[in-house]
C-alpha cells in the first residue's frame, strides 16, 4: 500500500506545482503615431469592440496551417483583449486627429459628436507571418448628420521565429493600421 502512495503522492505534488506556475504574460507594444489625419468630428466615443471568442480570450491565438486555432494556457496577453483593443483605437484616433475620443462609458459632461463601433470577425496571427483583421465599423452621429459605416481587411507581416512578443508587436501595428483606416474612410 506504501509503494502506491509514494508514486501517487509524488504525482499529485508535480500537478500542484504545474498549477502554480505563473503563465508568461505578453503586452502589445502600440508603435507610435507620426501621422496626422483630419476628421469630421471634435469628439469621439469607441463602444467597447466586438471580438470573436478566440480574440477576446486571454490566451494568445495562432491559426496553423490547417486553419485551426492553437492556443497555450501559459502565453497570456497582459490585459483582457476587447478593453485593450478598445483603448488602442480611443488612443490611436486621438493622437491622429487631435479629437477628444475616448472609449466608453464616456467620460465627459458633453455628449460626444460621434460613436464609433467596431465588430471584428477575425483577429488573429496565422503561422504564415501574417497577423490578420477583418470586420466592420459603424459611426453614429446623434445630431443628424451623415451616419457611416464600412468593411476592413488588413495585415500586417510578423516574425514567425519572434513568438508571441512579434505577435503581439503586429498586433499593435495593426490597430494603429486599423485607427488610420477608420479615421481616413469612416470618421471624415
Amino acid at each position: 500500500m506504501m509503494g502506491i502512495l509514494k508514486p501517487a503522492l509524488a504525482a499529485g505534488l508535480m500537478l500542484l506545482a504545474a498549477c502554480g506556475a505563473s503563465p508568461d504574460l505578453y503586452a502589445v507594444t502600440a508603435p507610435e503615431v507620426a501621422q496626422t489625419q483630419r476628421i469630421a468630428f471634435r469628439s469621439v466615443e469607441v463602444r467597447d469592440v466586438s471580438l470573436p471568442a478566440y480574440a477576446s480570450a486571454n490566451e494568445i491565438a495562432v491559426q496553423d496551417e490547417t486553419g485551426k486555432l492553437v492556443t497555450d494556457a501559459a502565453v497570456l496577453w497582459a490585459d483582457a483583449p476587447a478593453r485593450a483593443v478598445s483603448l488602442e483605437l480611443a488612443r490611436n484616433i486621438a493622437a491622429l486627429s487631435g479629437a477628444r475620443v475616448a472609449p466608453e462609458p464616456w467620460p465627459f459632461e458633453a455628449f460626444p459628436d460621434a460613436r464609433l463601433d467596431v465588430r471584428f470577425e477575425t483577429l488573429v496571427a496565422n503561422a504564415a507571418g501574417q497577423f490578420r483583421a477583418t470586420g466592420q465599423y459603424f459611426v453614429s452621429v446623434a445630431d443628424g448628420r451623415r451616419e457611416r459605416s464600412g468593411v476592413f481587411d488588413l495585415s500586417v507581416p510578423y516574425a514567425v521565429d519572434g513568438g508571441p512578443q512579434a505577435i503581439a508587436a503586429a498586433r499593435g501595428q495593426i490597430i494603429a493600421d486599423l485607427s488610420l483606416f477608420i479615421a481616413r474612410n469612416g470618421l471624415r
